[in-house]
């Protein structure tokens, strides 16, 4: 099989468990299972976006920066959910301070002359997106869904394998990710155990 019909493969795989990952996420927001935080899916939004020029003019290819830009909008619209929705409105003081530093830092990458600080902003921008989460998740772990963040693990372990080019401008916000949500999962799988479920509404 040549190259560049084994991408558009592994890219089409991609897209396609972004697809399956969110479209049930999105539907459980509007159910009230799933809570998500709204800070860190703006950050994550505005970082993602982010991600996507910067993995494409670093030569990443269109098959693995398209499936960022592809998620870039996916998370823009959940952010926008988050916030109509009013999912989680518990915001502490800690997430706060995320979300500042989240923000101060966004603008640093325009003025990284190298890719690879840029890079590095970015992906740091889009872990401290992952503080509220993960405040949220120790204290509520059935507010978010282990099934969702197991199929973003698999997305961007194809991402990283779709890329035209493996250094380490390309492959550090996608393995950065995987690694978060690995975190994340970590997280929920210690906490469930110890918490009983809370039923939507109550």
């Amino acid at each position: 099989m040549e190259a560049g019909t084994y991408q558009s493969w592994l890219s089409a795989v991609a897209v396609l468990l972004t697809c399956i990952a969110f479209v049930p996420y999105i539907l459980s927001i509007f159910h009230g299972r799933t809570r998500p935080h709204v800070f860190s899916w703006v950050i994550w939004g505005m970082n993602t976006s982010v991600a996507f020029l910067a993995t494409l003019h670093a030569g990443g290819g269109l098959f693995g920066a398209g499936v960022i830009g592809f998620s870039a909008g996916v998370t823009v619209f959940i952010a926008v959910l988050a916030y109509l929705k009013r999912a989680d409105v518990s915001v502490t003081t800690s997430d706060r301070l995320f979300f500042i530093m989240a923000l101060a830092a966004m603008p640093l990458w325009h003025w990284a002359d190298d890719p690879l600080w840029a890079v590095w902003l970015i992906t740091v921008i889009e872990l401290l997106g992952f503080g509220p989460t993960f405040r949220k998740t120790w204290a509520q772990p059935f507010s978010e869904s282990m099934g969702f963040l197991v199929l973003l693990v698999v997305r961007n372990a194809l991402v990283i394998a779709v890329l035209d080019r493996h250094t380490t401008v390309t492959v550090l916000f996608p393995a950065a990710m995987a690694a978060a949500c690995l975190a994340l999962i970590a997280v929920m799988a210690w906490r469930r155990p110890q918490v009983v479920p809370v039923t939507p509404g109550h």
